[in-house]
């Protein structure tokens, strides 16, 4: 593929087409000052950038070349210096298309758990991916063991060829070609968990309740999946957040009784706690809320390095522009579209009628901690999952992640977005004004 060129200053500098589709690898930028190419997972199972192996760095800032940054010279002489690592390129939408360069042959299928109404559905999608595609499937081991499944007779030769894991503890983001789900947008939310790194492309049925991020309805499933696997869709990629959180050493007081537990161990009186780190990867957002404490939650928030403000109040929301229409729409912050490149900051229930909602751009760092001078710990939780404590000393970094979830398109981004909000949330509806008649408009 012919490489286009974006010339700046007098200088041709080029662009791959991975480049200007997909987020450039915040763990990159040594690989691209150096005019290496960005290396990778296989193309036909990578929608975006892998890190390259070189990096030093812990936390370093993501570069987007989704950004802001069309035009780099500004009249006959004044231009923008020109800086590899801030290479920025704005994505047409419309020209968001998936393209296998070799056909998808592993397909996971993620169904809802405990809910009968998905079972034929789940049913009829195994046997025609297995039977009528010849592809390889993948299923989560516990949805195989609802009861419905296992006392099905008929369905037990399609069982046998299924491939099963277990989350956390079989890595199969190497072996999907692309992700079904079945269910509401919590299922889409547990299939971006399951890819910390590079996710394959998701086509999302809506099953469930909401479905605001599930354009698919499931009554022709067999020509919509034959159309993907054609490579005849459109993507929207969705950006995640890339966080850290690192737990300070502390010393760990065990509650005892005359030195003994309540199972009738001997322990000491305390006991060291090692300081850890664990990371996530992001779809809707990161919530920090004071918990069950009734004393407002007290945290810093910094943004590279700089303290921006304290938030007083029940906690803050630092969302996606996917997430902006879930948790932080409640709060009071506007929609924005998955293509915008950007971070939410969101208090909840804050106590300041100035503290509004704000947007910042994708790519830099934020940092939350607990104040100082708070009276009580926060609790943290990402997607609503993995919900922990969060100390004096902890602190939680977020930034734009380079791993992006390339979700499927029922027609395009801008139409299944804005069908989203009218279906979904009901977005500015409301019974129109009766219009004048000729009489009424003589007398106004």
């Amino acid at each position: 593929m012919e490489r286009p060129q974006n010339k700046a200053c007098g200088k041709d500098k080029s662009v791959s087409a991975e480049e200007a589709l997909f987020f450039s690898a915040c763990d990159c930028e040594d690989d691209i000052t150096r005019g290496k190419p960005i290396r990778g997972r296989t193309k036909s199972r990578s929608l975006s950038a892998s890190p390259g192996p070189g990096s030093t760095k812990e936390f370093r800032r993501t570069r987007s070349m989704h950004g802001p940054c069309p035009v780099t010279t500004f009249g006959p002489k004044a231009c923008m210096l020109q800086n590899p690592k801030a290479i920025m390129h704005i994505q047409d939408p419309a020209s968001q298309l998936l393209t296998w360069n070799k056909p998808p042959k592993s397909v996971l299928v993620i169904k809802k758990v405990r809910d009968a109404s998905l079972l034929q559905p789940f049913k009829d999608l195994c046997v025609f991916l297995t039977e009528q595609k010849n592809m390889i499937v993948y299923v989560e081991k516990k949805v195989l063991e609802d009861p419905a499944i296992v006392n099905d007779e008929n369905f037990g030769p399609v069982k046998k060829k299924f491939c099963t894991f277990r989350e956390d503890f079989d890595d199969i983001s190497n072996q999907i070609d692309f992700i079904i789900c079945l269910g509401g947008d919590g299922t889409l939310l547990y299939a971006s968990s399951l890819f910390q790194d590079s996710v394959p492309p998701v086509m999302a049925f809506h099953l469930g309740s909401l479905g605001f991020l599930t354009p698919f309805s499931f009554d022709n499933f067999q020509n919509q999946v034959t159309q993907v696997i054609e490579g005849n869709a459109a993507l929207v990629l969705r950006s995640r957040l890339k966080v850290k959180v690192h737990k300070e050493h502390r010393e760990k007081k065990n509650l005892v009784q005359n030195g003994v537990e309540e199972n009738g161990l001997i322990v000491n009186q305390q006991e060291k706690e090692y300081g850890k780190q664990t990371k996530y990867q992001v779809l809707n957002e990161v919530v920090v809320d004071r918990g069950p404490s009734s004393y407002l939650s007290n945290v810093d928030v910094f943004l590279d390095g700089h303290l921006i403000t304290t938030v007083q109040g029940d906690g803050v929301i630092v969302s996606t522009p996917t997430g902006s229409t879930a948790y932080a729409a409640a709060a009071g912050a506007s929609m924005i579209h998955p293509n915008v490149p950007a971070i939410m900051i969101t208090p909840i229930c804050p106590h300041s009628l100035s503290f509004r909602p704000i947007v910042v751009p994708a790519g830099v760092e934020l940092k939350i901690m607990l104040s100082p001078d708070a009276r009580n710990t926060a609790w943290v939780s990402f997607d609503g999952r993995k919900r922990q404590e969060v100390c004096h000393g902890d602190s939680i970094s977020i930034t734009t992640s380079c791993y992006p979830v390339p979700s499927i398109c029922f027609r395009d981004p801008v139409n299944d977005w804005f069908d989203s909000l009218a279906e979904c949330l009901h977005w500015n509806v409301r019974k129109k004004q009766n219009h004048f008649t000729g009489d009424e408009e003589e007398e106004y």
